[in-house]
């Protein structure tokens, strides 16, 4: 009999253990990141994945293709036409970091919303712009933003919304250009990738029209002198 309350002590103790066991591993789930995926089309696939890659919360972004009837189709094909497919970038994103409307509240503003016939320098329905979306409640999202990018430039912008399609990564020498030291041959003769970039990027007037339709608002430009 002595033993006893030795006995009820030590299953107490148990009991507790898993309890607070049981706590943490709920506790830790609740605040676990918020890693989402969301696709867009802003021209030229390089610009965009180098302005979001530098952006606090975002974990990943690839270049890519979507929005077409091609599977697994190739740069060439896609700049040729006929593929449907717009270049797009899929960021995955922390969304406890950055929200889903602060990301595209930066990407309407990284863009030419208002130019339904490519981005730019870029001509053609491969670099038209465009917000992919998953669900009805990204959709309503992704029209707020939209309606409030027509109230802030008076005008009213044009990227569609269209359902979620697959995505499809374009061949590892479209990854990461924009900080590539490979050399390649370009207009400007044997460039490092990562200075072709910042040629391209100036002389297709990229900042230069971003910077005069958004003026301050403009996210990116001051990374590229604009």
């Amino acid at each position: 009999m002595p033993r006893r309350p030795v006995i009820d002590t030590l299953k107490t103790l148990t009991l507790a253990a898993a309890i607070i066991a049981a706590w943490a591993l709920q506790h830790g789930k609740s605040h676990a990141a918020d890693i989402q995926t969301t696709i867009v089309a802003g021209g030229c696939f390089w610009c965009v994945e180098s302005d979001f890659e530098r952006v606090p919360g975002v974990i990943e972004v690839v270049s890519g293709f979507a929005g077409g009837t091609v599977a697994n189709p190739t740069y060439r094909q896609v700049v040729r036409g006929g593929t449907g497919h717009l270049e797009v970038v899929q960021i995955t994103y922390d969304a406890d970091r950055l929200s889903y409307d602060q990301l595209l509240h930066m990407f309407l503003r990284s863009i030419d919303p208002l130019d339904a016939g490519g981005q730019f320098c870029d001509r053609g329905h491969s670099y038209t712009t465009a917000l992919f979306v998953e669900s009805p409640q990204e959709r309503a999202r992704a029209e707020a933003a939209l309606a409030q990018a027509s109230r802030d430039l008076g005008q009213q912008v044009v990227t569609p919304i269209l359902d979620a399609a697959p995505f499809y990564p374009a061949d590892a020498s479209h990854q990461d250009y924009y900080r590539s030291n490979e050399v390649v041959l370009t207009r400007f003769g044997p460039r490092r990738k990562a200075v072709a970039y910042e040629l391209y990027r100036e002389s297709c007037g990229r900042d230069a029209r971003v910077s005069e339709l958004w003026g301050e608002a403009a996210p990116f430009v001051h990374l590229h002198g604009g």
